[in-house]
């Protein structure tokens, strides 16, 4: 559909914006409410395609971790030390600038830890996790401040009636957040302060210049602001060159409540790809993207039968054995990964930032991210 700006909307709506903000997922909405807060005189506002913000910041398990022991060791297998470690702190650092600015009541922030668990397949993987465990707590408690994060618990697996799981592991200063809440708390926070949010404009192109930067719709007006800030993680790689960003989809599904559920808490399994919670008396329960890369690498939303095979058998038979439980229904977010989980802020261009590639880890390290894209917007 191709239609122009009458004089009203543009006059009313799109004049003397600073700072436009594409993308109104939990990166978007914190650099918005940092840029007020920096200057309050700004004109910011929100870009975003969708009725909601429909990448990952709705889309996601609500899971306040920084990471599992055997992510860490994945990553140290594939990164440096300093850079795992720099990684980890960004999202700490993140978890609390997020709870500093939402308010754990609005987050429903319940930190009930972060459990994970090995199956009896797993012995060799959970031997190593416990021969390294003083050495990450020594380096990861530097971070936190809990110098004993990371502890077995293997007492705890009777109380929660799973099936074939021998080990769990808890990181104590793990916790859960209600995401609906989050992003109605910072949706809120941004147009108490200020913000304009537009919904429903999808940007195609973005043009700087000495002028500043020309956007470009997908509806054929454009509009001219003197920055941008693009925060749209998964879908970067639609709007600029950014081959760096490559989206990958991750399938979730809810089941509806279960009677007398004994799981209490955020769960990881196979080096975080799969992942599952209570939540209102239900499993939430996603990931097994690395059963199928392909196919998951995309910005498409959409079932995949495969996966989705997989996640009920996770359910049924080690999760919730032995019980009759009944799925509510499904749904999928897209990611931003790319090489390293480094998240990318920087300036493309004169007058284009970048606040990009959160690596499945939004929750953690999205408002930092926001913030020091603000930042870099200003500097």
């Amino acid at each position: 559909m191709q239609y122009e700006l009458s004089y009203w909307e543009r006059e009313s709506f799109f004049k003397n914006i600073d700072i436009a903000v594409i993308g109104s997922g939990i990166v978007g909405l914190a650099a918005a409410i940092h840029l007020k807060s920096l200057d309050h005189s700004l004109q910011v506002a929100i870009l975003e395609r969708g009725s909601l913000p429909i990448g990952a910041s709705t889309r996601n398990a609500g899971f306040s971790c920084f990471g599992s022991m055997t992510e860490l060791i994945d990553d140290l297998n594939h990164g440096s030390e300093d850079q795992v470690l720099a990684v980890v702190e960004k999202r700490w650092r993140g978890l609390q600038r997020l709870r500093e600015l939402v308010g754990d009541e609005n987050l429903d922030f319940k930190m009930l830890g972060g459990y994970e668990m090995f199956t009896e397949t797993e012995e060799a993987a959970y031997q190593e996790c416990q021969t390294r465990m003083p050495e990450f707590n020594e380096k990861i408690g530097k971070i936190t401040g809990w110098p004993d994060g990371y502890k077995v618990v293997d007492d705890r697996l009777p109380g929660f009636g799973f099936q074939g799981v021998r080990h769990l592991i808890l990181n104590q200063p793990e916790g859960q957040v209600h995401t609906g809440k989050m992003m109605s708390a910072l949706l809120h926070h941004a147009m108490e302060a200020g913000v304009h949010i537009f919904n429903g404009i999808a940007i195609k192109q973005l043009d700087d210049s000495t002028q500043g930067v020309e956007i470009e719709t997908e509806f054929g007006w454009t509009l001219r602001v003197p920055k941008v800030l693009v925060a749209v993680n998964g879908f970067a790689q639609q709007l600029l060159s950014m081959p760096d960003v490559q989206p990958a989809r991750n399938q979730v599904l809810i089941t509806q409540p279960i009677p007398n559920l004994k799981v209490e808490g955020c769960f990881h399994y196979d080096r975080g790809y799969f992942y599952f919670r209570n939540i209102d008396g239900r499993i939430l329960l996603g990931g097994g993207r690395n059963l199928d890369l392909e196919q998951e690498n995309t910005a498409e939303f959409g079932a995949n039968p495969l996966i989705r095979k997989a996640l009920i058998h996770l359910l049924e038979t080690v999760v919730c054995p032995g019980q009759a439980v009944e799925i509510d229904s499904w749904w999928t977010g897209i990611l931003g990964l790319g090489p390293v989980k480094k998240p990318i802020i920087k300036k493309i261009s004169p007058n284009v930032t970048v606040a990009v590639r959160l690596s499945g880890m939004g929750v953690a390290i999205g408002t930092l991210v926001g913030q020091e894209g603000a930042e870099l917007v200003m500097s």
